[in-house]
């Protein structure tokens, strides 16, 4: 006689609960909203927490959300204008940043001179490099 399969449910973790990882990543935001635009402490602050949240994304530290399924090919037409400016904005940045034409990063310099809209770019970073790392 078989014995009857068990159900188990994970249960998330206290830190991996919504409850805590949005009021984390805001109070983080703010930390980063409040550096200067395109500082070298800005630059380590990104650096630094980038590489904490890939670290826990390349282990095994983060339970698991179910992938969505395959991109269809017109989702993937979402990709091109993604991939153009990944390689106009390296273009600039390698070739160098001259007045008749900037970098995107530099033309947005102006709006991120306020630290709120600052740090909702960070919200906004640190979300969706969160949701990767569920991935």
């Amino acid at each position: 006689m078989d014995s009857p399969q068990q159900l188990a449910v994970d249960v998330p973790r206290v830190w991996d609960r919504p409850a805590v990882t949005v009021p984390a990543m805001a109070v983080l935001a703010l930390i980063g909203g409040r550096l200067p635009s395109f500082s070298t402490a800005a630059n380590v602050y990104v650096i630094v927490i980038g590489g904490a949240l890939l670290w826990l994304g390349l282990g095994n530290r983060v339970p698991r959300r179910a992938a969505g399924g395959r991109l269809r090919t017109p989702a993937l037409w979402w990709l091109v204008p993604a991939l153009l400016f990944g390689v106009l904005e390296a273009a600039t940045f390698i070739f160098g940043t001259k007045d008749g034409f900037p970098t995107f990063s530099r033309l947005s310099d102006p709006l991120l001179e306020d630290a709120m809209i600052r740090s909702a770019a960070y919200f906004g970073w640190l979300a969706a490099f969160w949701g990767m790392v569920r991935r």
